[in-house]
């Protein structure tokens, strides 16, 4: 048993089973205390009187006083024997063992000693829980605190250089009676406090509860505890505090919050390649975790997908992202789109590739010579540490991160350098592949759009208007083309495309199809025909490219439409392409009954024409398949709830009904399906037809006469001089003096004159032959042959096209044409 435990211990009641007797100097009993009868197995009126080594087993084993009167206790090992046998529930044997502790008196009285005797496995517990509560409160690396039910600590074993206060004239802020308030924060004091009553009211003990707890002395130190903390209730079982078990995990948080940080930087970084995006994103990862301000400055040619010039002194940085960890961004600092640019200090540091920390603004302040603008973009009002990290990637400097803290949070440290540089290092990677991804996105897109003709044209047989919406993403761009070709005698072709790729591939195969297509429209091809020729194309250069190669010509869908303002027919034709919406003058609107064919490089199908009487005023509308899709999208999420939901060709009846144009039509139609930015590209082509009025055409049809020759050029004079183009009668005699010829010497009955008066003049001989003609210089020796070449030199654009009954020749020559007369080398 422990000399000091009791009664000179550290307090409390003896263990159960103690047993007191009071000795005189002769070692007799004068009294002794009830629990003396369990011991011994006699009553106090048998124990008095008696010497007490008497009752022990072996009476020499009892030394009895020492010689003389120690000063202090000892302790002695006996063994009780007991007359009745031992208690019940006990062992067999009659005999205990015990501890005896012998507190010598004052000699003032008759009693000389106190025992205190306590069988030796209760005095061995007791001894071990009282030596456990010496332990607990002896050590300080886990805290131990005992406060009453007011809330005051009573007791703890931590002295006050673990919270920050200095001993004062031998006391401290954490001295007993005092409460947590003096020495935390009042809302960490507050919230401790709440914890540990609800803790006293439920019995029910908190465990391991992680709770931040900063010293009144340092407030603005972050400190994390971890504590545990039981009920304390006394023999009775009535409440008398709580006892609270806490630990510094300060440094443990720290660590978890950088892992936490970086973990974050790793999974938000990168995720979408957008370069403002990812500026954002990196702002939003540190603040408030990290920094109380944060802000991203990078150059134009970066934010814009160009290679980062070299970072130089007043190089001009555009700030695209800011965070403020209230909200509020400070007035008096560079705000978000201002230019800004770094002074010669500044860049010199950052080019090298360090990170600048200013842990102290004030004494940095100092140090630099202080500007209106360099005030604005170094130092925030409120700021108190800096941090300014260059934005490395691929050996060049992309920007800048700019950090700051404020108010009483910790100032940046050395240690801080590490994490925030290996976050910058994600973040400059990000912001590199997003300016990559950008330029492959605007070089595609540039390339699409040369590749696509202007988005409106005015042509004398239809007033159209193109729109081509690129794609979200560089995966979805290419492929997607329409186009307007002006034909002979006035008429006019529309064409709509899709390649079946996406990317650089497909849109190089949408440049080579459209080629095709205005050279295959060029010989005035019938649709069904030319979808034929650009089918067997397409066979042959899906043959030419790599097997692995997916942005191939094979699968690419394509409408080729006609339209002759003079007779308002309108012919077309599909390969796997989506037939057009057509809308009447008075925005009534049908669907064009049109069977799309196969793809084009499928091949194996012919593909079936349509043929419609167009109405002047009316409007087609055609559209890339992906276009259709969103709309089918569009009312699908409308059917769920999402509002009302419009097909596009409503759209287009309503706008033609209202009398706007096309391109508002198409305007009308895109704002109604795309809601943002698409998948894929799409393109819409919208279309109102003209018809050239009656007196605008003039025809004759003649027998194979040479005399008929003269009576041709006659009928076309008038008929010049009838619409006031007498500037053109000479070169306009000559052409139907040409051609008319030769189509009677050559070609048989009947031969068709036509006239008609467009934007060009034009003039067309038909006749029954299927043969070409060819254009051939003449030698000087040869009598003939010269007749083409001469029309060739007076017309603007001449060619020749088959017919379901021979074939046409035409000319045309500009109504605003110079008067003259050929030269003579002409002839």
């Amino acid at each position: 048993m422990n000399p000091t435990a009791y009664p000179h211990g550290t307090g409390g009641r003896p263990p159960d089973g103690a047993a007191v007797f009071v000795l005189d100097a002769s070692g007799t009993v004068l009294e002794c205390t009830t629990a003396a009868q369990t011991l011994t197995g006699r009553s106090g009126d048998e124990l008095r009187g008696r010497p007490f080594a008497d009752l022990t087993a072996d009476p020499g084993a009892w030394p009895g006083p020492p010689g003389g009167t120690p000063a202090g206790p000892w302790t002695v090992h006996v063994t009780l024997s007991r007359r009745d046998g031992p208690p019940a529930g006990a062992d067999a044997d009659a005999d205990a063992e015990v501890d005896v502790e012998v507190l010598p008196l004052p000699a003032a009285g008759e009693a000389r000693f106190l025992l205190c005797a306590v069988p030796s496995e209760a005095g061995r517990r007791w001894s071990e829980d009282q030596a456990l509560l010496r332990t607990l409160f002896a050590q300080s690396r886990i805290g131990l605190a005992i406060h009453d039910t007011g809330m005051r600590t009573i007791r703890a074993n931590l002295g006050p250089e673990h919270f920050g206060a200095p001993r004062t004239a031998g006391s401290w802020a954490h001295a007993p009676g005092r409460h947590l308030r003096a020495i935390l924060v009042p809302e960490d004091a507050a919230a401790v406090e709440e914890r540990w009553r609800r803790v006293m009211e439920t019995g029910e003990a908190v465990i391991d509860w992680e709770h931040s707890a900063r010293r009144l002395y340092a407030p603005g130190r972050e400190r994390m505890l971890s504590s545990s903390a039981f009920r304390l209730e006394d023999s009775h079982g009535r409440t008398v505090g709580v006892v609270a078990i806490f630990t510094d995990i300060t440094e443990q948080t720290t660590a978890r919050r950088r892992l936490a940080l970086l973990h974050a930087a790793a999974s938000r970084l990168g995720r979408i390649l957008d370069v403002t995006r990812n500026a954002e994103e990196l702002t939003g990862v540190l603040v408030p975790a990290f920094a109380d301000l944060a802000c991203v400055d990078l150059s134009d040619a970066v934010s814009q997908g160009r290679e980062s010039a070299a970072f130089l002194p007043g190089t001009v940085l555009r700030r695209v992202a800011v965070a403020a960890s209230d909200g509020v961004w400070p007035a008096d600092t560079y705000r978000l789109g201002d230019t800004v640019r770094a002074r010669e200090a500044e860049s010199d540091a950052l080019r090298e590739g360090g990170t600048v920390l200013v842990s102290d603004m004030a004494a940095w302040r100092e140090q630099l010579r202080i500007d209106p603008e360099r005030l604005r973009l170094l130092f925030p009002g409120r700021a108190t540490s800096a941090l300014f990290v260059p934005l490395w990637a691929r050996g060049h400097v992309l920007g800048v991160l700019g950090l700051w803290r404020t108010g009483d949070r910790p100032p940046f440290a050395e240690g801080d350098v590490p994490l925030v540089e290996e976050i910058a290092s994600r973040a400059a990677l990000s912001l590199e592949n997003a300016r990559r991804y950008t330029a492959e996105l605007r070089t595609v897109e540039s390339l699409q759009r040369s590749l696509l003709p202007p988005e409106d044209a005015d042509l004398g047989a239809a007033r159209t208007a193109g729109s081509y919406v690129p794609a979200g993403t560089a995966a979805g761009l290419g492929g997607c083309w329409y186009d307007v070709i002006p034909l002979s005698s006035a008429r006019v072709a529309f064409v709509i495309g899709d390649v079946a790729g996406h990317g650089l591939a497909a849109t190089a195969t949408m440049g080579r199809l459209r080629t095709a297509v205005q050279t295959l429209a060029d010989l005035d091809l019938s649709p069904e025909e030319l979808l034929t020729h650009l089918d067997d194309l397409a066979i042959r250069l899906s043959a030419a490219e790599p097997r692995d190669t997916a942005d191939g010509v094979v699968g690419t869908t394509c409408l080729y439409c006609v339209y002759d303002p003079v007779t308002g027919r309108c012919a077309m034709a599909s390969a796997g392409h989506p037939a057009p919406v057509l809308a009447g003058p008075g925005g009534d609107m049908r669907p064009v009954e049109l069977s799309p064919g196969p793809a084009l490089g499928v091949g194996g199908m012919p593909f079936e024409p349509v043929e419609l009487r167009l109405a002047p005023g009316s409007v087609l509308a055609f559209c890339t398949r992906d276009l259709a899709a969103l709309h089918e999208d569009t009312a699908g999420a409308a059917a769920g709830g999402g509002g009302p939901s419009r097909p596009p060709h409503e759209s287009v009846a309503a706008a033609v009904a209202a009398g706007r144009p096309p391109a508002e039509i198409g305007r009308a139609v895109l704002d109604h399906v795309l809601t943002e930015p698409p998948a894929d590209d799409v393109a819409l082509l919208v279309a109102e037809v003209r018809a050239l009025p009656e007196d605008a055409t003039a025809a004759w049809r003649f027998t194979a006469d040479p005399t008929v020759v003269a009576r041709a050029r006659q009928l076309a004079t008038d008929r010049l001089t009838d619409w006031g183009l007498e500037d053109l009668t000479f070169t306009t005699e000559l052409i139907v003096s040409e051609l008319v010829t030769n189509a009677v010497r050559y070609a048989g009955p009947p031969v068709e004159l036509r006239l008609i008066r467009d934007r060009t003049l034009i003039c067309e001989v038909s006749d029954p032959s299927q043969t070409q003609p060819h254009l051939r210089r003449a030698r000087l020796t040869d009598e003939g042959g010269r007749g083409l070449f001469l029309v060739a030199q007076l017309a603007h654009r001449w060619g020749s096209r088959y017919t379901a009954s021979g074939k046409t020749i035409w000319t045309e020559q500009p109504l605003d044409a110079p008067p003259g007369t050929p030269s003579p080398d002409l002839f």
